[in-house]
């Protein structure tokens, strides 16, 4: 098994900052949080067949509440707003609780 943060003729560090800003901003619109939450976004490779490959990490962190981890089967670059609301949902990729 393998992860790591970007693979081999991925995007670069500034690239892949600016990749995970625009996530952040999508879900601070989309979900409406508050300034004090915080939110952690990271794209993992995993080589290991049972995983779906490139995926987005999200860690949604809100005062007083449990974090919540999202999980979308696509790399940064590929979220959309829409991909962003299923996951919150629940609709879509496996999400959960940290």
């Amino acid at each position: 098994m393998r992860f790591g943060l970007f693979g081999k003729g991925g995007p670069d560090k500034s690239e892949a900052a600016a990749q995970a800003n625009r996530v952040k901003e999508l879900l601070r619109q989309i979900a409406s949080l508050p300034e004090e939450a915080a939110v952690a976004v990271n794209e993992i490779l995993c080589a290991d067949p049972a995983c779906p490959g490139t995926e987005t990490v999200i860690l949604l962190m809100n005062p007083g509440e449990k974090t919540k981890a999202f999980k979308l089967a696509m790399a940064m670059a590929e979220v959309t707003p829409e991909a962003l609301r299923e996951a919150l949902s629940g609709e879509g990729s496996p999400q959960g609780s940290a």
